[in-house]
């Protein structure tokens, strides 16, 4: 488990983006009163810090050069609400951005997440689960931080270097070009810094992913890594490589950053410098009044300060730019399967199955998964698909749940095509075990709930009951009640299986789906589920795929998949009977289980 490099869409930094800057305008137009009513907050915050040095020279000259207190008082009571109008406008505007920037991206979480739920398998099948997570998580945080913080903060920083620089320019001009002689190469430092700082930033943020990548890769596979005592070596790799790069990376951007601010700071005190010198002989000589002097050096320091701001600005609109573009990506990624406008509600339905000349290709590629498919299953019967692996059983299956549409064919439940009816109230009627269970954090019996929130806790008892489930909960500290912490890890494989029986079958499905959903199981608790199934899969359709042989022999119709075709169906009897493929099967994978 080595660092590796980003993916190729994990992009740190770009530049000014038509579309996505179109695109953000829209995540922030709901809120835009409330924006309007920051922007004139900002605006008579910074014109109130912008006031302060002025009122000082009014306060210096007109109060105590003229040797008036009253103008003195009065200047010093302005500048006093000045700074108190400033406070109060910084701490209304900071609150009103963090409720607009808050509630922007919880409409925006909420939108990704909903089109997470709706996107297809295939989705998830290229795009992992960390890097999805990244999206919803990272690039949305910078998304806030940019609505938040900076897009105020950078008119405000436009707008205070404008009002300086022109009343600057209106008290004296000979010394307002003084101070800006600094400027060129103010932005000579600033380029080579941006040049250099975006760059070292890309790398830290780069750095970051990977020791968040494999965090979770060792976290999510410590048993593997414990099992092959592998956690010297591990930490070896996350300290020596993964973390020591992150180390470096960072502190490169800190000596960056050590060189670059003092600099300004520097420039910042050279045309202080400057101006005293010049000034104060110009004050001497009695062609300026010291008031003027000391109003140029405040508003020296304040002239500096948004430049120092905007530099770092830039850094965060690039990463704005950046995930803005991967959140609009992900936001647009087209649903493979998608209700039609005029989808019906499918009705309670008998099982009736039909599968019409079916073709569906691997993805991304003209290959098929299942070639011609002709499949007739009436209503209550149990249907065995085998096969080698990659013959297209689970693919099969996932049509009739429509995860995918085919590409050619119909697939017809109660003589409804699936592509006309609601995936709803389809998969509201569907039970699916798979070989892999999933359970989600909380306790077992919500587990069982999941497809039917509605269960009262008998039936919920009756569902593990019937799949002999209860027989382990019943063992634990708080039954029903126990928490089986994030993907069931306090159940072993073959409980996490009885629970998910006990889920689908609770939701009293009228299509039942098995995909390998005993292979986890021990032999005895098989024996048990399936006389358990003898019983519920009376009356309903279930699509079995299975190796264990007694799992198969007692189906209704077995159906044999070659190279995405089916080459022979019928009984287990019949089958054997005609010593063709199955008959193969069974010699070489089924024998040995019946032994």
């Amino acid at each position: 488990m080595t660092a590796t490099a980003p993916q190729l869409d994990e992009v740190y930094a770009k530049g000014y983006d038509s579309r996505v800057a179109r695109e953000l305008v829209s995540f922030i137009r709901p809120y835009w009163r409330q924006m309007l009513f920051a922007l004139v907050l900002m605006l008579i915050g910074s014109g109130a810090a912008v006031a302060g040095p002025y009122l000082v020279k009014v306060a210096l000259d007109s109060g105590v050069a003229q040797g008036s207190l009253p103008v003195l008082r009065d200047a010093l009571l302005i500048y006093l609400f000045a700074m108190l109008a400033q406070w109060g406008v910084t701490y209304l505007r900071l609150n009103v951005m963090a409720r607009v920037g808050q509630s922007i991206i919880y409409d925006l979480r909420r939108r990704l997440f909903g089109h997470l739920q709706e996107l297809s398998l295939n989705f998830f099948s290229h795009f992992s689960v960390g890097r999805v997570i990244v999206r919803v998580i990272n690039d949305v945080g910078v998304l806030r931080e940019f609505v938040t913080w900076a897009m105020l903060a950078i008119a405000r920083d436009v707008f205070t270097l404008v009002a300086i620089v022109a009343v600057m320019l209106t008290m004296n001009l000979r010394l307002s070009l003084l101070t800006f002689t600094v400027i060129p190469l103010m932005v000579l430092v600033t380029i080579a810094f941006r040049r250099r700082a975006r760059e070292n930033y890309r790398q830290v943020r780069a750095a970051i992913s990977w020791v968040n990548s494999v965090l979770a890769e060792n976290i999510n596979g410590v048993r593997v890594v414990q099992a092959f005592a592998r956690q010297d070596t591990n930490l070896g790799n996350f300290k020596d490589v993964v973390n020591d790069n992150n180390l470096k990376t960072n502190l490169r951007a800190a000596r960056l950053a050590s060189v670059f601010f003092p600099s300004i700071d520097l420039l910042g005190t050279l045309a202080t410098a400057v101006v005293v010198w010049l000034g104060g002989a110009a004050v001497l000589g009695e062609r300026i009044t010291p008031g003027i002097l000391v109003a140029f050096v405040l508003y020296i320091e304040r002239f500096f300060n948004p430049i120092r701001d905007l530099s770092r600005r830039y850094d965060t609109f690039q990463s704005t730019m950046a995930g803005g573009e991967r959140i609009i990506n992900l936001l647009e990624t087209p649903k493979e399967v998608e209700d039609a406008p005029q989808a019906l509600e499918l009705p309670t339905i008998r099982g009736e199955v039909v599968f019409n000349n079916v073709s569906y290709p691997y993805p991304d590629d003209d290959r098929p998964v299942l070639e011609n498919i002709d499949l007739h299953i009436q209503p209550g019967t149990t249907v065995a698909l085998v096969g080698r692996t990659g013959a297209g059983k689970t693919t099969l299956v996932k049509l009739l749940a429509r995860f995918h549409d085919p590409v050619e064919g119909h697939v017809f439940v109660d003589g409804h095509d699936l592509r006309q009816v609601q995936q709803a109230s389809l998969r509201s009627q569907m039970g699916i075990v798979l070989q892999d269970p999933f359970l989600f954090s909380g306790s077992v019996g919500e587990n069982i709930a999941f497809g039917r929130l509605d269960a009262e806790d008998e039936a919920i008892e009756a569902a593990a009951r019937t799949v002999g489930a209860d027989q382990f909960i019943s063992q634990m500290r708080y039954g029903m009640d126990t928490a089986v912490e994030e993907g069931g890890v306090m159940l072993s494989v073959g409980q996490r299986q009885l629970v998910s029986f006990a889920r689908a079958l609770l939701a009293d499905p009228r299509i039942l789906i098995l995909d390998e959903a005993t292979s986890s199981v021990d032999t005895q608790t098989e024996h048990q589920i399936q006389r358990a199934l003898e019983r519920l899969l009376q009356g309903r359709t279930a699509f079995v795929i299975a190796h264990r042989l007694s799992t198969v022999i007692n189906a209704d119709l077995i159906v044999v998949l070659e190279e995405g075709r089916i080459v022979e169906q019928g009984s287990h009897a019949d089958l054997l009977a005609k010593r063709g493929p199955y008959f193969r099967l069974y010699s070489m994978r089924f024998a040995d289980d019946e032994a």
